[in-house]
Parts: C-alpha cells; sequence; structure tokens
C-alpha cells in the first residue's frame, strides 16, 4: 500500500475547514499495518499527526509515520507537532514536503532528526504542493491564491447575445464546481454578474442538496455600490462583502448595510476597485484562496494586472455563435501574442460531457 497517497487523501479531507492552516493528512504505520490516521482539524484544534498519534495510542512506539507537510515545531494555535513525535517514540518520518512557513521551514525536520528519528523529504510531492497551493502562497506573500473559473462554448462564448447563460457546462461539471467552493475561502464576482445573473454563489451539497454549513465569503466587485439590496447573495446563508471605492454614495452605503452587506472601501483606478489593493486586504483577513467566477470585466482586469495563478476552463460540446455574444475575458488585451498569458501544468480531463482545462498562470 502507498501510505503517503493514503496521507494525501487524508489531507484533501481537511480542505472544507483547514484554512488559514494547511490542510495535512498523517498516517501512523508499524509491520505494515495502519495504527492511526487523521487530518487537520479546524484552527485551534489538532494537527493531523495529533489525530494520527492519539489514535495509534503506545502501539506508535517504533512505528513510521507518513504525513504531507513537514511537522510544525512552534508553538502556535496547538502546541509543535515535532514534540508530540518524539514523545510517541516514532522511528520515521516521511514527509511530501518542507513547510515553507518561516515558522517552521526545515525546523521541524532537524528537531526531529535530532531526536534520533530518520527523515525522508519529496514522496508525492507534486500532489502535496497542489493540495496546499493556496496556503504556499498565502505564507509566502500574504496575498490570496487567486483561483480563476468560466465555462465556455466550443466557439469560446459564455452566454448567448441576449444574455442566456444557464446552462453552459454539464451537471457533473457544476457539481464539481460546488465541491471547489467548499474548499475555498472567498468566491468573487462583479455586481455586472449580480445584476444580470442573481447568482447564488453558495456552497451546497451536489445541485439539489441543501447549504453547507461552511459558506465562502461572496465579494461583489461594486464600485459604486449598484448591487441591488434584494440580491440572492444577501439573503443566503453565509456573508457578503461588497468591494467598493471610497467615494460611494452614502445612501447606497446604509441601503446595503441594512440588507447584511459588509462594505469594505477600497482607492479606486479610474473610478474603478483596485483589485491588488482588495486582494492585500482579504490577506490581511486571512483570506487564502479566492475563486473569481465572473464577469468578463473582472477577468480582464485580473489577468492585465497579471494577478490570476491558477484557470478553470469548462469547455461544453456546444456552438452558440453571434458576433454579439459574450466573450468571458474582456479589458483591453495584449497586442501581441507573445504578451497573453500562458499556462504551465496544463491538465485536461473530461467532466462528464464537459472538457476540464486547467493549468497554473506562468510569471
Amino acid at each position: 500500500m502507498d501510505y503517503m497517497e493514503r496521507a494525501l487523501s487524508l489531507a484533501r479531507l481537511a480542505l472544507v475547514h483547514a484554512s488559514p492552516n494547511p490542510a495535512v493528512g498523517a498516517v501512523v504505520v508499524k509491520d505494515n499495518v495502519i495504527l492511526g490516521e487523521g487530518y487537520t482539524q479546524p484552527p485551534g484544534s489538532s494537527h493531523g499527526e495529533i489525530v494520527a498519534l492519539n489514535q495509534a495510542a503506545e502501539q506508535a512506539r517504533g512505528g513510521t509515520m507518513y504525513v504531507t507537510l513537514e511537522p510544525c515545531c512552534h508553538y502556535g494555535r496547538t502546541p509543535p507537532c515535532t514534540k508530540a513525535i518524539i514523545d510517541a517514540g516514532i522511528s520515521a518520518v516521511h514527509m511530501s514536503i518542507i513547510d515553507p512557513n518561516l515558522s517552521v521551514c526545515g525546523r521541524g525536520k532537524a528537531e526531529l532528526e535530532e531526536a534520533g528519528i530518520k527523515t525522508f523529504v519529496g514522496e508525492r510531492e507534486e500532489e502535496a504542493q497542489e493540495i496546499n497551493e493556496a496556503y504556499i502562497k498565502y505564507v509566502g506573500t500574504g496575498l490570496p491564491f487567486v483561483l480563476a473559473k468560466f465555462a465556455i462554448s466550443l466557439d469560446g462564448k459564455i452566454a448567448t447575445r441576449t444574455g442566456d447563460s444557464k446552462w453552459i457546462s454539464g451537471e457533473d461539471s457544476r457539481r464539481y464546481v460546488h465541491t471547489i467552493r467548499s474548499q475555498i475561502d472567498a468566491i468573487m464576482v462583479g455586481v455586472d454578474t449580480i445584476i444580470n445573473d442573481n447568482p447564488q454563489l453558495t456552497a451546497r451539497a451536489g445541485l439539489d442538496g441543501g447549504f453547507l454549513e461552511k459558506q465562502p465569503l461572496r465579494i461583489v466587485v461594486d464600485s459604486k455600490g449598484r448591487t441591488p439590496p434584494t440580491a440572492r447573495v444577501l439573503q443566503l446563508p453565509g456573508k457578503t462583502l461588497i468591494a467598493a471605492t471610497k467615494d460611494m454614495d452614502r445612501e447606497r452605503v446604509k441601503a446595503l448595510t441594512d440588507a447584511g452587506a459588509d462594505i469594505l472601501e477600497l482607492p479606486g483606478k479610474d473610478g474603478r476597485v483596485d483589485l491588488r489593493e482588495l486582494l492585500e486586504q482579504l490577506g490581511q483577513k486571512q483570506m487564502t484562496s479566492v475563486m473569481v467566477e465572473g464577469g468578463a470585466a473582472v477577468f480582464g482586469s485580473l489577468f492585465e494586472q497579471r494577478l490570476v495563478d491558477k484557470l478553470l476552463v469548462f469547455i461544453a460540446p456546444i456552438i452558440i455563435g453571434g458576433l454579439e455574444a459574450k466573450n468571458p475575458v474582456e479589458g483591453k488585451g495584449v497586442e501581441k501574442l507573445a504578451q497573453a498569458t500562458n499556462l504551465e501544468r496544463v491538465k485536461v480531463e473530461r467532466i462528464g460531457n464537459d472538457i476540464l482545462i486547467s493549468g497554473y498562470t506562468a510569471r
């Protein structure tokens, strides 16, 4: 059995509640038998290593731990995992990746080695990095990981010329998106998406399931406060943040606040919200990941400012046509192909009848 693969599968379970902590999975093994396993609990609760050690109890002595991230060695909300590993008598620790957090970053590994524990690094490294890609960016920059997601037809349209867009992608793709929503900290859209589509922007248990207990923060980029107080994003479980400019009309501020919105007033660029400043503010609120779901103007600004980290594009097997049919990305666009945003580590997979293309923006 691939014990690190098991640890990675456990780490994925932690994505729904670990932020701003990393999502970590751990397995304790002795004589080819799994004695304990666990994954990161909500902030302030046990890390994955502790859950696994508690489950293994005294049998952990002389065993081997497989963990997806270097164990922490500092006191935060919880005591250091390295001390618990040493006290449990673990003889070897296999870790996928070193923790980029400067409070750890090799110190946890060194502490284990000083206690006579053998360490190994690098198993299933790429998968471990992908699971914690938001955490890795956040601890390195203080900014959230920005994931851009949209669905298009084969001819590159996101809606017909009349604005009809429900639904371009199939049911399997939309279920997939709800899984992602359950794992990220915030969903961002522009105000035109709110006005034209009146979306829910919630995480649900499938297409027909109920609302999940943990909802991502809904962010509406709305420079002038045009969001209707009756918008569905203000009526549903979870919180909604209106990102506006400082010259937003005071009456609009009151109307939206009374409707349940939180207002974040930011400096503007040409009368529009400064998106980089918005991301910095979200980072200060310990938001480690943001999924942007529209609209075309917001995507245009994000790509022009090189603020997107990863792209998910669902391609549906339909042709929409029409000169006036909508495109996914607007803005000025590039003048030369050499200036275009390129993707690296591209993956292509089938989701139902749709094709999902994903990749990371080249820096």
